[in-house]
């Protein structure tokens, strides 16, 4: 009967655990998408400009003057995301490297038949040919390779964990190299990376991680739970030791560890978030900007002003005399109308020319 709950509790864990990673995926694809469409959307759909064609203001706000004053914050967040691809290319390729460095180190090779690895990992329907044994490994057991990923295990495994528990260390591995988690996660750090700016983003990406782990726990622990909890005991390590430069199984964390030890023993522990109200309010404020600046950047503002379509101010042109813009035209003409000019409609360009000359004499008509 003990069991029994036991198993109905792991089973309403594991249904709000999915239900919970489902929320967490959908802020992290609505999250990048807000990010981005506001960056390019107007660059590479064409009509976008069309909302706010014929408009120069909403309500007190004047679109010219957003547009002069936004454009710049525009262009920076065009920097910072070309600046943010070529730090997380760099992150990419540090890592890629500090990975090939240490395991072209070690003295790798394939289990043999027969070998304890190899009758570990057939328990558990893993192919053998998947696993790296090594000695001297800097971590127990981690899966590694973006396109061809492997498993690699330390050797000393065999003598410090029974051979049940050194199936379920294989078959945690082996949910690993099934789902492609390398590949996924280092996708999802080359976005973090790029768009560094958003902190909420990054640690999105860290709640996915442990998620990761969870899930490779509940893929393991099908047979027995309470045999993976003890092997994660047994392998967990003083956080002072060196860690290889690519995520590894998560025994660096003691609230990782800790949640991952209660849940296969039965509990329910609270799996919190790497979310806080400041990295929220962080990205509230940069969404905010941007989506600002997106749509500001939107309005068709003209680069260049046709002379004939352009009423010139005779003693100020600074943006302040600026009292109406004219967007009814294609790409729009900006009309400067100060109070002179508006006060006086009888008065042409050339009549208003001619008395800043001093000359009291009309124009003479053609």
């Amino acid at each position: 009967m003990r069991g029994a709950a036991r198993s109905q509790r792991r089973t309403n864990l594991i249904a709000r655990e999915e239900a919970r990673r489902r929320v967490i995926l959908l802020g992290l694809a609505m999250l990048i998408l807000l990010v981005v469409s506001p960056l390019f959307s107007h660059h590479l759909f064409r009509g976008t400009e069309a909302v706010l064609a014929g408009r120069d203001h909403l309500g007190a706000l004047c679109l010219v003057a957003l547009h002069t004053l936004l454009a710049p914050v525009h262009e920076l967040f065009h920097l910072l995301f070309a600046v943010g691809l070529v730090y997380a290319a760099c992150d990419r390729f540090r890592t890629w490297y500090g990975g090939h460095r240490v395991l072209s180190a070690l003295q790798v090779e394939t289990p043999s038949a027969d070998d304890t690895f190899w009758n570990a990992a057939r328990s558990v329907g893993l192919n053998p040919e998947k696993v790296r044994v090594a000695n001297g490994l800097p971590t127990p057991a981690f899966t590694a390779g973006w396109f061809r990923p492997h498993i690699y295990v330390s050797r000393e495994l065999s003598d410090r964990l029974e051979e049940t528990q050194l199936a379920a260390v294989l078959a945690h591995e082996g949910a690993h190299l099934a789902r492609r988690d390398p590949l996924r996660l280092s996708m999802l750090r080359f976005l973090t990376c790029t768009l560094f700016w958003i902190p909420a983003l990054r640690r999105f990406a860290r709640d996915i991680t442990d998620e990761a782990e969870v899930q490779a726990d509940d893929a393991a622990a099908e047979r027995n739970p309470l045999v993976l909890a003890s092997t994660i005991v047994a392998l967990s390590r003083p956080a002072g030791e060196p860690m290889l430069p690519f995520p590894g199984v998560g025994f660096h964390r003691p609230d990782l560890l800790q949640r991952r030890v209660r849940r296969l023993l039965g509990e329910e522990p609270d799996p919190g978030s790497h979310l806080t109200i400041r990295s929220l309010a962080g990205a509230a404020g940069a969404l905010l900007l941007i989506f600002v600046s997106g749509a500001v950047m939107a309005h068709p503002v003209p680069t260049q002003v046709a002379p004939h379509s352009v009423e010139q101010c005779p003693h100020h042109s600074h943006a302040s005399s600026v009292r109406n813009f004219d967007l009814s035209e294609p790409y729009g003409f900006i009309v400067h109308r100060c109070d002179r000019v508006s006060s006086r409609p009888d008065r042409s360009l050339a009549s208003i020319g001619t008395a800043r000359n001093g000359s009291q004499e009309a124009p003479t008509p053609v």
